[in-house]
């Protein structure tokens, strides 16, 4: 069983940043592969940035690529997302979510092949 648990969300101007991190409790952290989705309200839930289990190889949306930075603690069990030129569409609920390796690419944003989820921490950006 794994547990995640998200914080460093808020609100920001148009063209600041944020980091967000995700404390995981539970066996085998760095045996999961781990993502970053969003949601904004009326939205579905989608793929922001992906991490292989030992780092190495990341995948980003089209959206955020550039601008946003997926990393990883394996020593203390903690997921990062540095956003930087925030933009209003990128107001949202941010979740970590985390999976054992499978057939599925490390780019696949199906939120269905997720096992484990954050409660999410929310990102506004606004003027």
């Amino acid at each position: 069983q794994v547990q995640l648990v998200e914080s460093g969300g808020g609100s920001v101007q148009p063209g600041g940043s944020l980091t967000l991190s995700c404390a995981v409790s539970g066996q085998s952290y760095s045996k999961h592969l781990m993502a970053w989705f969003r949601q904004a309200p009326g939205k579905e839930r989608e793929g922001v940035a992906s991490i292989s289990t030992g780092g190495g190889n990341t995948v980003y949306a089209d959206s955020v690529k550039g601008r946003f930075t997926i990393s990883r603690d394996n020593t203390k069990n903690r997921l990062f997302l540095q956003m930087n030129t925030l933009r209003p569409e990128d107001t949202a609920m941010y979740y970590c979510a985390a999976r054992l390796p499978s057939r599925a690419l490390l780019g696949e944003f199906r939120p269905e092949i997720y096992e484990y989820w954050g409660q999410g921490t929310q990102v506004t950006v606004s003027s």
